[in-house]
């Protein structure tokens, strides 16, 4: 399929899910800004594809993800994080949404599985997020990261050094 069929609106996504109910297919839900991919992002979706038969990731829009990281984010526009995201094997379907949380994502997909990311605990991700997936029968499920992989590190990495700072001392 190409990947460009992958990125689905609000009912295409609707529809998507439907149809893997009634195929009985467990599906995985995770989401995010994903805004530089990187090793991190990648080896997390696929052991998140393998919880589940089918894996969505749900995208943050350009304004929830200014309002969650600030003005300067995010660095990819919406559809290019999207399009990336949709190319990658482990991921089956995606989907932007325009809100700062998941919840309503969240509600309309009622996943199998909630996974999210090693740099959260069950106690540190979004507790009515938690108790939402809890409560529609789905598991919440926290995958192991890849030590120094985050895209603040990558954006790190690509600043200039600070004005007076010689960097050969």
């Amino acid at each position: 399929m190409p990947f460009r069929d992958k990125i689905l609106t609000r009912d295409q996504m609707l529809e998507w899910r439907a149809r893997c109910r009634r195929e009985g297919r467990r599906v995985v839900t995770t989401n995010g800004c994903f805004d530089l991919l990187h090793l991190g992002h990648v080896t997390y979706l696929e052991a998140a594809r393998t919880l589940g038969d089918c894996l969505l990731v749900g995208v943050n829009s350009d304004a929830s993800v200014r309002a969650l990281k600030g003005p300067g984010r995010p660095v990819n526009a919406e559809q290019d994080r999207a399009g990336v995201l949709a190319a990658l094997e482990a991921v089956d379907a995606v989907y932007v949404f325009p809100e700062v949380d998941a919840l309503r994502f969240l509600t309309l997909v009622q996943p199998d599985f909630y996974a999210k990311g090693g740099d959260y605990t069950v106690d540190t991700i979004n507790q009515e997020e938690r108790r939402l997936v809890e409560a529609l029968g789905g598991r919440v499920v926290v995958l192991g990261g890849v030590p120094g992989r985050s895209t603040t590190a990558v954006l790190e990495r690509l600043s200039p050094p600070a004005r007076g700072h010689d960097p050969a001392r």
